[in-house]
């Protein structure tokens, strides 16, 4: 999946040109708006803070996670999910439009998802689907949103959903990259959302093992660093135009790719070959060579096994690279969302000339950034390693126009 730009004999591209990403929106843990977003990552102060209800469901003292507050348009939609989404749809909108864009002849969107509207199904099963109106039930629909997103905007263009876990905003964003150069659109709307921290699948994760809430969070997420026990909860809401026209970019989508490793129900596969492959076909298929990889913009969740899968493709591909980082300890994990969240912070250091990377608290890998950092001139690599093998990985660099 991607672009199938290669270099030729000169080393020059050829092939399909950069996706340019105009306009940006967002509801995170730190607020409605990206500018929300943008202050808080460049505070360096987690989003990830204590909650309250969980109490019932996990046995211990305070419990941290970035949730998302309720607010939005109630005209959005009946609950937080649809109102973030059509908030950070309508903020990317306006942003894009604010910055030049003007929609082309068809505009598609592209909705990356794994559970959907959590709350509202929840209370739905919860009552038995008793007096549930019509309306209320067709709402309850993952495709409600986006025809509301159409209606709105006169979108007509073709529109669907992608769930491939926590890389399911990366590979959106291929998705729409894929649309661009078989020209079935001149322009997407892509969107991620996923406000699943319930007190029920936190619960789930702890179990796991995977998710710690029981501390603050540069305590219990250190990616690349030792101490780390595992990933923090986080929620988000982001959108992004994307366009086959480079007016108005905010960054370029050279490319990119996916795999699965169709290994585990969670782990990675130990060998690490399709998360290798994910790395290479990106690379091959951006026409970018590793050496001129400026960042990698990891996945980066605190696990062992991923930090250390992503600390050995730095190792022994990306070689030269400047340095690595994960803003997971500042948003948190935001599951479908996560991906394009994070993605944000790298389009953020495109516009600032600074990355807005979490600070070192701990030991860790060398190349590992410590705080905003200065950022040099470079493609950046996104990766995803979604649970149970889904592995993506986008291509960007600052706007070429």
């Amino acid at each position: 999946m991607g672009s199938a730009t290669v270099r030729d004999h000169d080393g020059d591209r050829v092939g399909s040109t950069p996706a340019s990403i105009c306009g940006i929106g967002a509801v995170t843990g730190y607020g409605w708006g990206q500018k929300h977003l943008w202050d808080g990552l460049y505070s360096g102060v987690p989003a990830v803070q204590p909650v309250e209800g969980y109490e019932e469901y996990l046995s211990q003292g305070p419990v941290y996670i970035a949730t998302i507050e309720d607010g939005g348009d109630p005209d959005d939609g009946p609950s937080t999910y649809a109102r973030a989404t059509r908030f950070a749809a309508r903020e990317a909108v306006h942003n894009a439009i604010d910055r030049g864009w003007r929609p082309g002849e068809t505009v598609g969107v592209i909705h990356a998802l794994v559970l959907g509207d959590l709350e509202r199904w929840s209370a739905f099963h919860h009552r038995r689907g008793r007096d549930t109106s019509k309306r209320e039930w067709l709402t309850l629909m993952p495709s409600a949103v986006l025809t509301g997103i159409n209606q709105e905007f006169g979108f007509h263009g073709p529109t669907m959903a992608v769930s491939a876990m926590c890389a399911s905003g990366v590979t959106a964003l291929l998705t729409a990259k894929l649309w661009l150069d078989a020209g079935l659109v001149s322009d997407v709307l892509v969107l991620a959302c996923d406000l699943s921290a319930s007190p029920e699948t936190c619960a789930a994760f702890t179990n796991v093992g995977v998710l710690i809430c029981d501390s603050p969070a540069l305590d219990a997420c250190r990616p690349f660093q030792q101490g780390s026990r595992g990933f923090v909860g986080g929620e988000a809401a982001v959108g992004m135009v994307v366009s086959g026209r480079s007016d108005a970019a905010i960054g370029d989508l050279l490319g990119g790719a996916t795999t699965h490793d169709g290994a585990h129900i969670i782990s990675i596969a130990p060998d690490l070959v399709e998360v290798f492959r994910a790395f290479e076909l990106a690379l091959a298929r951006s026409g970018v060579r590793p050496e001129e990889i400026a960042y990698l913009n990891a996945h980066g969740p605190g696990t062992q096994q991923c930090d250390d899968a992503e600390a050995k493709v730095v190792d022994d591909l990306l070689t030269g690279i400047e340095g690595i980082f994960s803003v997971k300890p500042l948003v948190g994990h935001c599951q479908a969302a996560a991906g394009a969240v994070e993605l944000l912070s790298s389009l953020f250091g495109f516009q600032s000339g600074v990355i807005p990377a979490p600070p070192r608290v701990a030991p860790g890998h060398p190349k590992l950034l410590d705080g905003a950092t200065a950022c040099v001139d470079g493609p950046v690599l996104k990766s995803s390693l979604g649970m149970g093998g889904y592995n993506a990985v986008a291509v960007l660099a600052p706007p070429s126009a």
